[in-house]
C-alpha cells in the first residue's frame, strides 16, 4: 500500500487488510471502506473537516445522495448548518488527478439542487474552495465551521 502524503495535517486513520484489499474507516459512515486513491482523500478530508476545520461531526454527510435529470448521483461530502441546510459540497479526486474546470463544473452542477455558498475541490496535494456571491469566488483558504455559518 503506497497512498502519497498528502496536503492536509497527519492524522490517526485506522487501516486493515482484508484477503483482497486494504480498508479504511470512515469515521462518518461508521464502518469499513475500500481504500482507493480517491478514498484516501475523502478520509483525510473528512478528518480535517472535523479537526481542523471543527465541523460537527454530526452534520457531515459522506457520499450525499441526490437527483438531477432522473439521474441519482453522489457528492462526495456535504456539511450541514445546524438546521440541515447544506452549507458546504465537497469533491474529493484521486491525488493523480488534476483538478481542473471539468471537476468545478461538475461540483456547479452538483450544487444547482442545494445551491449551497460554499465548493471544495480537492484531489489531496491541491484544495479549492470557492464561494458564490453572483459568480464562484476562489477563496484563498478552506473556512472553518464558523465562517461557513455566517453567510
Amino acid at each position: 500500500m503506497n497512498f502519497p502524503a498528502l496536503n492536509f495535517p497527519q492524522y490517526s486513520l485506522s487501516i486493515r487488510k482484508n484477503n483482497f484489499y486494504y480498508e479504511i474507516f470512515d469515521r462518518i459512515r461508521k464502518k469499513w471502506v475500500k481504500l482507493t486513491p480517491e478514498e484516501w482523500v475523502r478520509q483525510h478530508l473528512i478528518w480535517y473537516l472535523i479537526e481542523d476545520a471543527y465541523c460537527p461531526e454530526g452534520l457531515i454527510q459522506v457520499e450525499f445522495p441526490f437527483s438531477y435529470k432522473n439521474k441519482n448521483l453522489r457528492i462526495d461530502i456535504a456539511v450541514f448548518s445546524n438546521n440541515f441546510k447544506p452549507i458546504l459540497l465537497c469533491e474529493c479526486k484521486a491525488p493523480n488527478l488534476q483538478i481542473t474546470h471539468s471537476v468545478l463544473t461538475q461540483a456547479a452542477l452538483y450544487n444547482i439542487t442545494y445551491k449551497t455558498p460554499y465548493i471544495l475541490l480537492t484531489n489531496g496535494l491541491q484544495h479549492f474552495c470557492f464561494f458564490y456571491e453572483n459568480e464562484w469566488k476562489l477563496l484563498k483558504k478552506i473556512p472553518v465551521y464558523s465562517e461557513l455559518l455566517q453567510y
